[in-house]
């Protein structure tokens, strides 16, 4: 595939960079035509928030690193979205917090798996969960292919850090018991209000402050990150990433009408 030279000097050359990214992994076999429909809906928030890491998000990813340090078996699960955009962040932070990684798709081939872990391990990954008939464990509440887990993964963990994800399977974890943090440009969407934490920002700029975040914190008693984490409300976090939205867009509307 030939890529497309974009000129640093182009207002949203980091967006168009990253679609030429998503345009490789799906090259690659690692995304689908529904997930390039996926991460262009995602850009449409990213709009709205003015393609900037909001201070709401920056509060959420500082809690979230401190979640995923104090858990005794957290995990990663991966889409091929996440594998295309975030390969290297999501295995240098597995290995940052003491995670597994799972390979969890909605449109599973064995092709695509291989294709992940492929991926995963090019950036130093050693042992990738879920691959073909590793994902033996069928969870109670889903009919999609997202169902299929690995039992020595997601099953058995405490924390799942779920970026990208479907609503359904995140109700389903959090009934089994389990810490879902989430990574989402819709406040609104099903896994932004059922996540236990929800980081309302784009993956590409989360994930490397999620990593940084838990390299600040790892030497950090874990009473302290214990309080942290009790003073966060999710609810209360999403309602003030909605409120931003709402009041930037009342700005802008404002300046285009006296703009007029």
């Amino acid at each position: 595939m030939t890529k497309t030279k974009i000129p640093k000097t182009h207002p949203r050359a980091k967006s168009l960079q990253v679609r030429e990214k998503v345009n490789e992994g799906y090259s690659e076999g690692i995304m689908t035509e529904q997930g390039l429909i996926a991460h262009g809906r995602g850009e449409a928030f990213d709009y709205l928030l003015g393609e900037i890491t909001i201070s709401e998000a920056t509060v959420a990813i500082k809690v979230a690193a401190a979640t995923l340090l104090i858990s005794k078996n957290p995990i990663i699960s991966v889409n091929g979205n996440v594998a295309t955009l975030t390969p290297k962040e999501v295995v240098k932070l597995a290995k940052n917090v003491g995670a597994k990684i799972e390979v969890n798709l909605f449109h599973r081939t064995l092709e695509r798996e291989k294709a992940i872990m492929k991926k995963l391990k090019s950036f130093g990954a050693k042992n990738v969960l879920g691959i073909g008939k590793e994902a033996a464990f069928e969870m109670n509440g889903l009919e999609s292919s997202r169902r299929w887990m690995d039992p020595n993964g997601i099953m058995v963990s405490d924390t799942v850090l779920v970026p990208l994800e479907d609503g359904d399977r995140t109700a389903e974890l959090r009934k089994a018991g389990k810490t879902v943090i989430t990574i989402d440009l819709n406040p609104l969407s099903r896994t932004a209000q059922t996540a236990s934490l929800t980081i309302v920002d784009n993956i590409v700029r989360a994930m490397p402050l999620l990593l940084e975040e838990t390299k600040k914190l790892k030497n950090i008693e874990n009473d302290i990150l214990k309080d942290m984490i009790k003073r966060f409300d999710n609810k209360v976090n999403l309602g003030k990433s909605l409120s931003y939205i709402i009041k930037r867009l009342e700005k802008d509307s404002v300046i285009r009408v006296n703009a007029q």
